[in-house]
């Protein structure tokens, strides 16, 4: 039985997309650059929004310019971050259930920390305490250093402890850090993408995680 649960967020806990997009189209317009559909936000992001950025633009962008655009998706999204949002189906009576049978949560996630913040507290604040987001000085994700500061924070160990993701990057961040990975289908990656990254768990519903964190699956 696993004794914590560190969660990504989005595509994960949150259906974050649509406002991910709007964001990053907010940005391009300002700079005359073509809109991104949802499809290409889709691919575009897990890596950061340096990186989601990087990859919005078209190519040969300057890298000032470039610095611009990233300035004006962070103020945006900062400001809108929860117009479109909403936790997927099944994920806050996961987290009610999880609380109530006294696992430790915390979030880790690539988006920035204050978008973290804002978005944990306000969505999960009765089950959430810990979330943690992309800052200066610390490697984002998959390098294992925010995973390792939420389970210090949650005072258990890696055999204790099991990471949650939709994504390639979180799949790598379980492996770096030394964790179990449940990889989890209705986010932001196919289910045959997830597959073959191998994880010790893949699943199609929040409920499913319940007998895996009870140690009740193979």
């Amino acid at each position: 039985m696993y004794r914590a649960v560190i969660f990504d967020l989005d595509g994960t806990l949150l259906n974050t997309l649509e406002d991910l997009k709007d964001g990053v189209n907010y940005a391009m317009a300002a700079h005359g650059f073509p809109k991104r559909s949802l499809e290409e936000v889709r691919v575009f992001v897990g890596n950061g929004i340096a990186k989601l950025i990087e990859r919005a633009v078209p190519e040969g962008t300057e890298e000032t310019v470039q610095a611009d655009v990233l300035r004006e998706f962070r103020s945006y999204y900062t400001a809108h971050c929860r117009i479109k949002t909403s936790p997927y189906g099944g994920i806050l009576e996961l987290l009610k259930y999880l609380k109530e049978h006294g696992i430790s949560m915390a979030i880790v996630s690539n988006k920035n920390d204050a978008a973290v913040k804002e978005l944990a507290k306000y969505y999960f604040a009765d089950y959430i305490e810990i979330a943690i987001g992309e800052r200066e000085g610390i490697q984002k994700k998959p390098a294992p250093d925010s995973v390792f500061e939420a389970m210090k924070l949650l005072r258990v160990e890696k055999g204790q402890t099991v990471y949650v993701g939709d994504s390639d990057v979180d799949r790598a961040t379980a492996a770096n850090a030394g964790l179990d990975c449940i990889s989890v289908t209705w986010g932001f990656r196919d289910e045959e993408t997830l597959r073959n990254l191998k994880p010790e768990y893949l699943i199609h519903k929040p409920e499913e995680m319940v007998p895996i964190i009870e140690g009740k699956v193979e």
